[in-house]
């Protein structure tokens, strides 16, 4: 099991750039593996934390999820709504590059596949 973080701020997108398989290259919400004995709602605070230094002061409702599936795993990703506090973001940990994206700016960037549902759902995007 996954988890995201979905975090708006004026009508702009937090996504990190994937710097490893799977999805390298691509951009998505910040998230990750849930560990073993953690909650949802931890996952979602060290996986920002770890891939964008930004601190989460609230984890919010589910914003989405999806099932990934393909010939060797099964991937059930929850993504939540989060708020963080203050400050600009540093791509660290897994992430190869992190920013902010209006809806401009995410048109022709290279996104994971399941990320056009969300962005369409948030208003940033229209449906294909």
């Amino acid at each position: 099991m996954a988890v995201g973080a979905v975090i708006v701020v004026e009508r702009a997108i937090l996504l990190v750039r994937r710097g490893r398989p799977p999805a390298a290259g691509l951009w998505a919400v910040p998230g990750g593996r849930v560990n073993r004995n953690e909650t949802l709602a931890a996952a979602v605070v060290r996986e920002v934390r770890e891939e964008t230094s930004l601190a989460v002061t609230e984890v919010g409702e589910l914003a989405y999820h999806v099932d990934v599936i393909d010939t060797e795993h099964h991937y059930v990703i929850l993504d939540f709504y989060a708020t963080v506090a203050p400050g600009a973001p540093v791509a660290a940990d897994d992430a190869a590059a992190v920013g902010w994206f209006g809806a401009e700016a995410l048109r022709g960037l290279p996104l994971v596949q399941t990320m056009q549902p969300l962005l369409v759902q948030l208003g940033l995007a229209t449906s294909p």
